[in-house]
């Protein structure tokens, strides 16, 4: 059978480390008749960490997951585990923030039609109507809430309908698809380690707005683009993905915005998927990643 069809679950775990974790989980494990697909770990010596993903198949696995919860705690708390499981037939459901620029949208929409990014998107919402037509096309609700700028009060009204269409519609990923608004730490705070944004900018470097033009201004040879989970200090969270391109001085600044466009899809895709696919994990200021 081909794996991506099987039923299976991705637990992912991180605790102190220490002596028996990967024995007590396989024990577990085995003990309920899973059939283990893949297994990684990671242990960071700095902050005394076990990171582990493990993906079993389901389908004569012992344990429902109801019972799941319980049963796993048995173990998991004597380690001290934080831990994670999710369900293959029980797909995430992904909003989209876009606002005028679409081409992260359009790649986006493309992988998910082609089966690439198994997840369901309920709703898109954009600040401004311009990629309205595209989603449409894709047979997705599209919901325009445009931003007043400078306007404080406007912005915490949008955010507030913004954040009741995605709980009404039970959202679980939210991707900035070019999203040119900042988001309150309110908004953030209700998604933890749930909203994936792209920065055009190899980061730490030029944060913040028009990187390509502090780029162009500072001559460099490498522009680059950043994803990473959204957190309360703007362009600073645990990032997902990053790559980079090789440019000169003959580059203008609409060449220079041209190629990092390319880059801006690819990472911003790659990121969501590995989301997807509960491959990453998130802690301290930092993420696994794994293969």
């Amino acid at each position: 059978m081909n794996e991506q069809l099987k039923r299976r679950a991705t637990l992912r775990i991180t605790c102190p480390d220490r002596k028996g974790i990967v024995a007590t989980i396989a024990e577990f494990l085995y003990r309920n008749n899973a059939n283990i697909l893949h297994s990684d770990q990671h242990q960071d010596a700095e902050y005394k960490l076990f990171v582990m993903r493990i993906e079993f198949e389901l389908d004569q696995f012992q344990i429902s997951p109801e019972e799941f919860p319980a049963a796993f705690a048995k173990i998991a708390q004597p380690f001290q585990m934080d831990w994670r499981i999710s369900y293959s037939y029980s797909p995430y459901r992904m909003a989209i923030l876009v606002s005028k620029q679409d081409h992260c949208l359009a790649d986006l929409l493309y992988r998910h039609r082609c089966g690439e990014l198994r997840c369901e998107i309920p709703l898109i919402i954009g600040n401004h109507p311009d990629a309205e037509d595209l989603v449409r096309y894709n047979g997705i609700p599209f919901h325009c809430i445009p931003v007043e700028n400078g306007s404080c009060s406007s912005k915490r009204e949008v955010e507030k309908k913004q954040m009741n269409l995605l709980r009404d519609h039970q959202v679980d990923l939210i991707v900035l698809a070019r999203y040119m608004q900042i988001l309150s730490p309110e908004f953030v705070r209700a998604f933890p380690s749930q909203i994936i944004n792209i920065h055009h900018s190899f980061l730490p470097a030029f944060v913040g707005p028009r990187p390509y033009h502090r780029a162009f201004d500072r001559g460099v040879k490498l522009i680059g683009a950043t994803s990473h989970y959204v957190t309360e200090v703007l362009d600073d969270g645990p990032i997902i993905d990053q790559d980079v391109i090789r440019v000169s001085h003959r580059d203008t600044v609409e060449q220079l915005v041209e190629k990092g466009k390319d880059m801006e899809r690819v990472v911003l895709s790659r990121a969501v998927r590995w989301h997807l696919d509960g491959r990453i994990v998130v802690y301290g200021n930092k993420t696994v990643i794994f293969d």
